[in-house]
């Protein structure tokens, strides 16, 4: 007992007693930790998993580039990128589940090119104003297939067919109003020529249409060249020309359209890395500058490459004049052959 009131009544040399002093030093070293653990949070974005929603099944295109993505983009934040696939509504119930997720960083997705399709047919009242752009990191622009075998050598032979003989050859690949659907109309519309001068033939995708093609059901495919690769590769179909600025890397004899017939019609199939709107900044410029390194790897462009798929990189106000044009382009051409409300 005398130990202790000795202890008590010990004066530490600024005045605390001895006992008094450690307890409010320990406190300090607390009080410290707490603090510096508080910072450090506020700072350690992303701090859990995060969750990439694809709307579109899994197997496809988009779901196996979501999947290099995430897989990638776990190495540059430190976290799991778990991808999700919502499918449903023709891309509505995905696209949606991306536009009313929580606007904290957690939550992304990837944005196809029917986001600036759907509403032009009123499935949704979705744009891509809806959403936080975060990376542009895929295009696959429309290309003219015709069977091996075809008389047309090239794009003016199957155009003056066309004007000499409108409706009597059918073109597949998609649903009616689907983006390779919009790619033939669009272009026979920038030509002055009557979109409904080639029937389509609605299918569940380029590749049955591309069967149909081989199997002489229909004349023309408009798809991306990796999804005709294949067939290009076996000697079964020819592309006449490329909806493109510049030539496919991977068949760079396929001319543009604007070599062929003199009209630039740019039009493909995109995908972008987007989030709901009002994300953080902090996460924006993270999830900006760890997808720019994933697109910039050697593993993703060789994952591409064996694919097939074409890259293109956008962000910022580059992403934003991208998806604003690509939405009024689409626009325009659904309206020109009766298919926006």
């Amino acid at each position: 007992m005398r130990t202790d009131s000795k202890l008590e009544t010990t004066m530490h040399p600024q005045g605390k007693t001895r006992r008094g002093w450690l307890m409010a030093s320990a406190a300090a070293v607390v009080i410290g930790a707490v603090g510096m653990s508080g910072a450090a949070q506020a700072q350690s974005y992303p701090d859990r998993p995060l969750t990439l929603i694809v709307p579109w099944g899994a197997g496809g295109g988009t779901d196996a580039t979501a999947r290099i993505i995430a897989s990638l983009l776990e190495g540059e934040i430190g976290q799991p990128v778990n991808v999700v696939n919502r499918t449903g509504g023709s891309g509505v119930v995905g696209h949606s589940a991306i536009a009313e997720a929580e606007p904290d960083g957690y939550t992304i997705g990837m944005a196809t090119v029917e986001i600036n399709m759907m509403h032009w047919q009123g499935l949704t009242d979705l744009t891509w104003e809806d959403y936080t752009p975060l990376a542009l990191v895929n295009e696959d622009p429309a290309a003219v297939h015709v069977r091996a075998d075809s008389e047309w050598g090239d794009l003016n032979d199957m155009l003056d067919a066309i004007r000499a003989n409108p409706g009597e050859h059918r073109a597949s690949g998609t649903g009616q109003g689907g983006i390779w659907h919009l790619a033939i109309a669009g272009l026979l519309s920038e030509l002055d020529m009557d979109p409904a001068s080639v029937p389509w033939v609605p299918s569940q995708g380029a590749a049955p249409g591309l069967q149909d093609l081989v199997a002489g059901g229909v004349d023309i495919v408009p798809s991306s060249i990796p999804e005709a690769r294949s067939l290009l590769e076996a000697g079964r179909v020819k592309s006449l020309a490329v909806m493109s600025s510049e030539r496919n890397d991977a068949f760079p004899d396929v001319p543009t359209t604007q070599e062929i017939v003199g009209v630039s019609w740019n039009i493909g199939a995109w995908r972008a890395i987007v989030g709901p709107q009002g994300m953080p900044e902090e996460a924006v410029e993270t999830l900006t500058a760890a997808l720019e390194t994933v697109y910039n790897s050697d593993e993703y462009a060789e994952f591409m490459s064996g694919q097939g798929f074409g890259l293109r990189w956008a962000v910022g106000d580059n992403l934003v004049t991208f998806m604003s044009e690509s939405n009024e382009n689409l626009g325009a051409v659904m309206r020109e052959v009766g298919l926006a409300e």
